[in-house]
This record gives C-alpha cells, sequence and structure tokens, in this order.
C-alpha cells in the first residue's frame, strides 16, 4: 500500500516539473524523495514519470494516478482537521440519551447554550422511560451519555447532578387536598394513575410502597410522568411524580410525602476521556437540578 508520503512526493514533483524543486518544496534531499518515487513506482508497477532533458512530466498512468493521490492527500488532510477539532472539543457529534421528564426542565438549557456556542457540534438526542434501558444504550455504545435516574446495571462513570423531590399529585376535592403532606398508608385503597411496565418509575414505586405495607391500586396506566401529573389533575386519581415532571405554570394541587421520597439524577458516561463530554458533562454540573419556583413555594 503506497504511503501519504510517497504520495505526497509524487504530487509535489508533478507539481513543480522537477524533482529538483519538488524536494525544495517539501524539504527532502533529492535521494530521499528519488526514493519515495522510486517505491512508489515499483508498488504500481509502472513508471508515473517521464524523465525529460529538462524536468519530468507525469505519464499516463502518472495522469491517472495523480487524480487520486490528490484526492487521498486531500481526504488525510480532512482527517487530521477534523481530529484536531474534535480533540480540541469545537467540533463532532455528541449521542445523547435523557430521561423523559428531564429533558426539558434539566437538559434544554445545555442544549441550548450548546446550539448557539458550538454550532459545528451535532447533538442526537434519545428520551428514555427506563434508567435500565438508558444504562444498555451507554454500555452497548449508542449513546455517549445518559441523564437520569441511577441504575444498578451501569458499571461505567457516574456523575452525580443531584437529587428531586417525588411528589403526589392529588385531584382537587379530594380530602388529601387539604392535607400538608400525603402519607405511603393514605394512598392505600385510592386510585392511583400508575405507570406503564416500561417506566422504571413503576417498579420503584411498587417497591417503595411495599416497604411501607401498601399496595398501589392503579385506575391508568401511561408511560410519560407528566402525563400522569395531568391525569391526576383532572380527577382520575392520585399521580407520584418527580417534581420536575410538572408541566410550567401546573395548576394542579402538588403535595410532598410523608416520609419524603427522593431520586438521584446521575450522568452516565461511556466516554469519560473524550473532549466534547467532558464539557457537556461539566455544564450540566454547573447548571445542577433544577427546582420550580412555584413548586418550590408550594413544597414548603
Amino acid at each position: 500500500m503506497p504511503t501519504l508520503r510517497a504520495l505526497e512526493c509524487f504530487v509535489a514533483v508533478a507539481d513543480a516539473g522537477s524533482i529538483t524543486a519538488g524536494a525544495a518544496l517539501l524539504h527532502l534531499s533529492q535521494p530521499a524523495l528519488s526514493h519515495q518515487l522510486a517505491s512508489l513506482e515499483a508498488e504500481i508497477g509502472t513508471p508515473l514519470l517521464e524523465r525529460l532533458p529538462r524536468g519530468v512530466r507525469p505519464t499516463p498512468t502518472g495522469r491517472a494516478v495523480l487524480v487520486d493521490a490528490r484526492a487521498t492527500l486531500a481526504a488525510a488532510g480532512r482527517v487530521l482537521t477534523t481530529g484536531r477539532a474534535l480533540a480540541a472539543g469545537t467540533e463532532g457529534r455528541l449521542r445523547l440519551a435523557c430521561a423523559e421528564s428531564l429533558t426539558v426542565p434539566l437538559l434544554a438549557p445545555t442544549l441550548r447554550a450548546w446550539t448557539r456556542k458550538y454550532r459545528t457540534v451535532d447533538l442526537d438526542l434519545t428520551e428514555f422511560a427506563s434508567a435500565d434501558a438508558m444504562a444498555d444504550a451507554v454500555t452497548n455504545g449508542d449513546v455517549d451519555l445518559a441523564i437520569g435516574p441511577a441504575s444498578e446495571r451501569y458499571a461505567g462513570t457516574v456523575v452525580d447532578l443531584g437529587t428531586e423531590d417525588v411528589v403526589a399529585v392529588v385531584p382537587e376535592g379530594l380530602d388529601l387536598a387539604d392535607s400538608d403532606a400525603v402519607s405511603w398508608h393514605e394512598l392505600a385503597g385510592r386510585p392511583i394513575v400508575h405507570y406503564h411496565p416500561s417506566n422504571g418509575l413503576r417498579a420503584w414505586f411498587d417497591t417503595v410502597a411495599a416497604s411501607h405495607g401498601v399496595h398501589l391500586e392503579p385506575i391508568t396506566h401511561t408511560r410519560n410522568s407528566t402525563t400522569a401529573a395531568q391525569l391526576a389533575h383532572a380527577g382520575l386519581g392520585i399521580a407520584l411524580v418527580p417534581v420536575t415532571a410538572l408541566p410550567p405554570r401546573f395548576p394542579g394541587v402538588v403535595k410532598p410525602l410523608a416520609p419524603p421520597l427522593q431520586r438521584t439524577v446521575v450522568v452516565m458516561v461511556g466516554a469519560p476521556a473524550d473532549t466534547l463530554v467532558q464539557r457537556f458533562v461539566e455544564d450540566l454540573r454547573s447548571r445542577g437540578m433544577p427546582t420550580p419556583r412555584r413548586e418550590r413555594r408550594r413544597l414548603t
């Protein structure tokens, strides 16, 4: 296989019209350049340059090879340019995964800042309803990093972003609407807007409820925690939702749980040494976990 150096020597000589001028362009000695040309011609199996009394010119084969040689050198140059830009974190592509309820309140501000500051970085986003599914996606190399609840399945690098409260959305007019907080025992026998098995909140809430001796009785199921809050506000039943899943200016009745329930939000990092990944994770950490102002007031 021809080396890039041999192709570079051939193109330089063809452009300069002589071995002496080509050597000067590349800052090589004439013997070194002649050796590269001889190796290239030997590998191809035919002369590429016609030696003239005053200089050289490409042979018919040389003219054909010259086109591909230029293209190869240009491609190699692009490889270096792209690689250096990626190493510097100014170009590239990041494949992101995020828990559905965290995309808007947590991830969107960082995405907005990056689309303005790093216009040559492509950001691909996939939303998930399960932390375990995100962990598998990072492990399998389908995404570069994932933002959401921690998963015991993931054995790689994990960066903590903070915690968020889980709250109860209570239908208006229900007796619990006047309570300061909702206990797990008060959920027993009540209609619950629960989650589809594909959403990791379902198994978690069932496990926590069982630890309090309570069985949650679903009235309906949804895959989305924001939808669960809206269905509870519509009167279907009580919904347990992470506070970040509450829509902006949510008009429903929101109560803290007693005892409080929180979940840790992390970044599962698939390529911790990558410059783009490091920068994105640091930006997420600097912003921290959001707490909607209205809900902060309502829960105090």
